[in-house]
């Protein structure tokens, strides 16, 4: 029996429940003026919203919308905007580890022109609630009467006949949340000319120059930049660092340690991180492992069990699948950091750095042949959103060039 667009089974929380419309409406061209004042709208709600001091999250999707970092953004494809046009209708299964990942899938789509259908998480986060109703208001404007035809915002359970139904409808799927996710929503068919865009389990590490470090007078900063990389999202992100990579002497990498982990101990974590039981047993469970399986392992000692490090002598190509969330990190130390390439597998996504010049670790990377690391950027901007992410240029891959000779 086909699917019903007005199936109870799927809610909708912002936009138009006229989903079979979808594929028959106009696509926008990229950066439509409509679109950017949509979310220009969209900022000055979030930002001046009374919640917004209890969930950053909110505050910085709303600075990615404004009007100025959008024409930023927009830099780029200018020459190309003349002859490019969105794909037609983007599906979009959002993830449920990071609460406004969707919001951020949801811009893309639009701003690289297509009709969205964006699924997000059974989870329960108020930051999505927030911004899914600044949505739904701003969606109620006069002006944007047409755009709202354009997006659909819903929540559903495990069904492959709702997956079946979206995809079917779909010019490209967005599928967000991991390989398991991945292989679920692709037992639905697609149109012959539709494509996924998937972003599978990846990992991420985090390299400091320990001289460097030692010479940067505002320590504090780097604490809270290396904080905010890891657990705000209880390192559960894709790009949260599960690996730090200390490169020096062994006596200054030694200095480095500790005044590094002491300040990250003592100003940030004991006093912002609560940690779940299932979470310190997980934790305790990993550094077992990784001592059973890999010579040489030392757990470093800790106060607590908020910082769990395990330091190594050598870096094992299987690393990745010992990795643990909540605060966990393995420690391998080199003079050089060429060892990096050695492990650096397509799992990998974001490469942070302190005490280095960003291009000199991309150079590395791409001199070595490296099959992973998509983005290198400095420590506080791991979960930074780019138009660029997992090595993807999405307002290229979601739009369609028409080419003329």
């Amino acid at each position: 029996m086909p699917m019903r667009q007005n199936s109870p089974e799927i809610q909708l929380l912002a936009g138009s429940c006229d989903y079979e419309a979808m594929p028959r409406l106009k696509p926008y061209i990229p950066f439509d003026d409509t679109v950017v004042t949509f979310f220009e709208a969209l900022s000055r709600l979030l930002i001046k919203h009374p919640d917004g001091r209890l969930y950053p999250d909110i505050i910085t999707f709303g600075f990615f919308c404004r009007k100025a970092n959008l024409t930023m953004l927009k830099k780029p494809y200018e020459n190309s905007l003349s002859c490019s046009v969105g794909r037609g209708v983007s599906f979009h299964v959002a993830p449920s580890n990071v609460a406004i990942n969707f919001a951020y899938s949801l811009a893309v789509g639009l701003l690289s022109g297509n009709a969205c259908i964006v699924r997000i998480s059974s989870k329960h986060f108020p930051q999505t609630n927030i911004v899914n109703d600044m949505i739904a208001t701003v969606l109620e404007k006069p002006e944007f009467v047409e755009l709202k035809k354009h997006i659909a915002i819903v929540k559903y359970g495990h069904s492959s006949e709702i997956n079946e139904f979206f995809s079917c409808l779909c010019d490209i799927r967005i599928i967000w949340g991991g390989d398991n996710t991945i292989a679920e929503i692709r037992k639905a068919s697609l149109p012959p000319r539709s494509f996924d865009i998937t972003f599978a389990d990846r990992y991420s590490l985090c390299i400091i120059k320990a001289g460097e470090y030692l010479n940067i007078e505002n320590k504090k900063k780097v604490a809270l930049d290396f904080y905010n990389d890891t657990y705000l999202f209880d390192q559960n992100a894709c790009s949260s660092p599960r690996l730090v990579y200390w490169v020096g002497s062994s006596e200054i990498i030694a200095k480095a340690k500790e005044i590094f982990w002491n300040m990250e101990q003592k100003l940030l974590v004991e006093k912002n991180y609560r940690i779940e039981s299932v979470t310190a047993v997980n934790k305790y469970t990993a550094s077992c492992r990784a001592a059973l399986d890999y010579e040489g392992v030392e757990i470093a000692k800790t106060s607590d069990n908020l910082i769990s490090r395990i330091e190594l002598k050598t870096l094992p190509s299987d690393l990745m699948e010992h990795v643990c969330a909540g605060g966990s990190y393995f420690e391998y130390s080199n003079e050089a950091p060429d060892k990096l390439a050695e492990i650096v597998t397509r799992k990998f996504q974001t490469l942070t750095y302190i005490g280095f010049d960003g291009n000199e670790l991309s150079d590395l990377l791409i001199r070595k042949g490296v099959l992973g690391i998509d983005r290198v950027v400095p420590c506080g901007k791991a979960a930074d959103f780019g138009l660029v992410w997992d090595g993807y240029d999405l307002i290229r891959q979601m739009s369609r060039v028409v080419y003329t000779v």
